[in-house]
């Protein structure tokens, strides 16, 4: 039965709330450093360099705990790189809900991981989760003209493959507890780092900034909003269910509706809406999960 007066944790759903909350502004920012002549990459490259004094600090003491998980943590590491990085670029040239609604298929790749790598049986509520979730971004990407439901353009696929990198971030994670969350939390900015700078010199972009104090700022981005992003973040995912954490952070996607619609001429259609109200309908359903998964695999 359940128990009705088990006390509510709180502190994992605000730091999930704050977190949501100046990820679904940061795009703002990302733009204005794009119009200074700060490309996607760069900016995620200068913003992740910035953490490095928080990097330090953290690490002080706790290089011990990097030989307790080595592979899950290089896993978190490049997913979590991946997902960052594709999400800035795709921001950078998509329209902002319809990245954030795409990048929040999330929790469904999360119950389909667990499933997959873990061995957990989704409930009866996880597999109509599924088929509300995909019902729905069939909607939002269907073209009659396109065929295939398919992503229409670059910004789309990015914005669905960082979402399926944070819920592999999400689940890595959630079963990597011997670990400190700060040590999570600094692998995941080490491998920001490294994929930006990967893409940037296979890519041989070169940077022209028409203001030298972007990159100052971009850095200064990095040290105080990333920062407390991450660690929010990566506290709530620590310390709660992990479909139940993405559920949280879809309040990124109100944020982001609101700040685009007050700072841009962007706007959705109804089809899109349709298909992103079935997304996140799909995301709070995953919610109502038991914190126990129905079985493994046999």
């Amino acid at each position: 039965m359940h128990d009705s007066t088990k006390p509510v944790q709180w502190l994992p759903v605000i730091s999930l709330l704050l977190a949501a909350s100046l990820w679904g502004l940061f795009w703002y920012p990302l733009r204005l450093f794009a119009e200074h002549g700060l490309s996607g990459l760069w900016s995620s490259l200068f913003i992740y360099l910035g953490t490095l004094p928080a990097l330090i600090y953290i690490l002080h003491g706790r290089l011990h705990e990097l030989s307790r998980a080595p592979a899950m943590l290089l896993l978190i590491g490049l997913s979590n790189g991946w997902c960052n990085t594709a999400f800035i670029l795709a921001m950078l040239e998509g329209n902002v809900v319809r990245v954030l609604l795409l990048f929040y298929l999330s929790p469904i790749w999360t119950l389909i991981l667990a499933y997959l790598f873990l061995g957990e049986r989704p409930h009866r509520l996880g597999i109509v989760t599924i088929i509300i979730a995909m019902l729905g971004a069939v909607i939002m990407l269907w073209d009659q003209h396109m065929g295939l439901p398919l992503p229409q353009s670059a910004s789309d696929w990015l914005a669905l493959s960082s979402g399926m990198a944070f819920s592999v971030t999400n689940v890595a994670v959630r079963h990597t507890q011997s670990v400190s969350v700060r040590v999570k939390t600094v692998m995941a900015w080490v491998g920001a780092v490294l994929i930006a700078g990967f893409l940037l010199l296979v890519g041989g972009h070169s940077l022209v900034v028409t203001n030298n104090s972007v990159i100052l700022l971009a850095l200064l981005m990095g040290l105080s909003f990333m920062v407390i992003m991450t660690l929010s973040v990566q506290y709530g995912v620590t310390h709660m269910p992990a479909h139940r954490s993405a559920v949280i952070l879809l309040f990124e996607i109100v944020i982001g509706a609101i700040s685009a619609y007050l700072l841009t001429a962007e706007r959705m259609t109804s089809q899109e809406w349709l298909g992103g109200a079935m997304v996140m309908v799909a995301a709070w359903l995953s919610a109502r999960l038991p914190d126990e998964p129905a079985g493994k695999i046999s």
